[in-house]
């Protein structure tokens, strides 16, 4: 083309596709192209066909909708309209945006994509590197500098059996040719962030915390009870924040990628990953499964108290609390939790979270990033008057974060540090001939018409 865009007859159907018409016509396709015998009684099929992986621009859509899009806007008040006093307005951990919304915009969530060539983490690339049209140069160029490769091959277990994979999932989980799309999320960062947003309420209102895990004894706040800071009638179990709902922003992922593989014209199945500590590589299941994605993790020493706080009866079984911390490759980490070992004490975990707001360098002293959001000088208005967390609001939660590690000897305690949430999308091109055999509506014309789009 003279304007050096290649054009692509499948991704500019994709960008004139109706929403609403992908969302009402919405059908999960289990069966992808060259499935192997899939046992059925009567409706036993045997594909006549070889499976086709996807091509390199139909993942890079895919690795795109996991990605940043954008810039985010503080579209919130500033003050309390009764009594004016100034609110928490800088609760987001970043100003970048996501296709799916996140809790403070914690974006604590990681894709890894898995398919014939090996397993890779998909880092998050600046939003400008898709600031440009939607091209397929774009879009490849995108994908190739998110890669990084974790293994060279497929991350599967040698025995498919569950506790590996989940009953039929082993039959159609996983298989050559297709894409697997696996969500983990980093709960540490946000669950840092997200006990200073909840103790931001005006005075009277912010809740004394407490630890559901040890017979609900404050969670290192009695100096913050005694001298009026918490309101020690207003309790909340640590148990009860849990994950901070941080978790939430890759289950709207998996839907927005479900919803673009199926306007693409691909078979998308959402279901049960293989066992998440199997996965993660939980020591207690390497001997069998060996490391897999090869995760740290860390076990907390045991104590005499894990009887009843945790029920762990004996330290020969202490790493039934192990959890993940990290994931480190070619000597780098690439996904590194808020805790020690990384940091001698949780004072260091919880200054590094507000550098990365407050600090020097830290995105609410980036007066050009705000400039790209606002118009005229709004930008630097909101940053002069917006609010910040006050000193006793950070020096409360590091008091909490510490005990939290002194008591149970992680960080988090109740939630684990990584979270893998259990399911992954798997991508394929659907085998036409099957679901014409033996279902009624069940293919849309972007699926009849994808391979003359999409390959020519």
């Amino acid at each position: 083309m003279s304007d050096g865009v290649t054009k692509n007859a499948g991704l500019a159907e994709l960008l004139k596709r109706p929403l609403l018409e992908t969302i009402w016509q919405r059908r999960t396709h289990r069966v992808g192209r060259g499935v192997p015998l899939l046992k059925a009684g009567s409706m036993t099929y045997r594909s006549t066909q070889r499976p086709e992986p996807l091509s390199e621009l139909e993942e890079a859509v895919l690795i795109a909708v996991t990605g940043h899009t954008g810039l985010t806007m503080p579209d919130r008040p500033f003050q309390d309209p009764t009594s004016d006093e100034f609110v928490m307005a800088k609760p987001n951990v970043n100003m970048e945006g996501r296709s799916a919304g996140s809790p403070d915009n914690a974006q604590g969530t990681h894709f890894f994509m898995i398919n014939d060539s090996g397993t890779y983490l998909l880092q998050k690339v600046p939003y400008a590197a898709m600031s440009s049209p939607l091209s397929p140069e774009t879009l490849i160029a995108h994908a190739r500098q998110a890669k990084v490769k974790v293994l060279d091959r497929r991350v599967d277990a040698p025995d498919r059996d569950f506790p590996a994979y989940l009953d039929s999932n082993r039959l159609l989980s996983n298989l050559p040719g297709t894409t697997v799309l696996l969500p983990v999320v980093d709960l540490s960062h946000q669950y840092i962030n997200g006990l200073m947003y909840i103790l931001t309420q005006p005075k009277g209102h912010r809740p004394t915390i407490v630890d559901d895990r040890n017979f609900y004894r404050m969670a290192g706040v009695a100096k913050w009870v005694r001298n009026g800071f918490l309101n020690a009638d207003i309790k909340v179990p640590l148990g009860v924040i849990g994950t901070l709902r941080t978790q939430i922003e890759a289950d709207l992922l998996l839907q927005n990628l479900m919803l673009v593989a199926d306007a693409m014209g691909l078979g998308a199945y959402i279901h049960a990953s293989i066992s998440p500590p199997v996965l993660m590589g939980d020591p207690k299941f390497v001997a069998k499964y060996g490391p897999m994605l090869g995760f740290e993790f860390a076990t907390p020493r045991w104590r005499l108290l894990d009887l009843l706080r945790w029920q762990v009866p004996l330290p020969s079984v202490a790493n039934l609390r192990a959890h993940p911390i990290g994931l480190k490759v070619d000597g780098q980490y690439l996904i590194k939790a808020k805790s020690p070992p990384f940091y001698a004490n949780m004072k260091e975990a919880v200054d590094e979270v507000m550098a990365g707001k407050f600090g020097p360098d830290g995105i609410y002293k980036d007066a050009k990033l705000f400039a790209q959001i606002y118009k005229a000088d709004f930008g630097d208005r909101y940053l002069k008057e917006a609010a910040e967390y006050g000193s006793q609001v950070i020096e409360c939660v590091t008091d909490i974060c510490q005990y939290i590690y002194d008591t149970h000897g992680r960080f988090p305690a109740h939630v684990d540090a990584i979270h893998a949430p259990g399911v992954w999308m798997q991508v394929h091109h659907p085998d036409i001939e099957y679901y014409d055999r033996y279902f009624k509506n069940s293919l849309t014309d972007a699926h009849r018409n994808h391979d003359h789009n999409w390959h020519g």
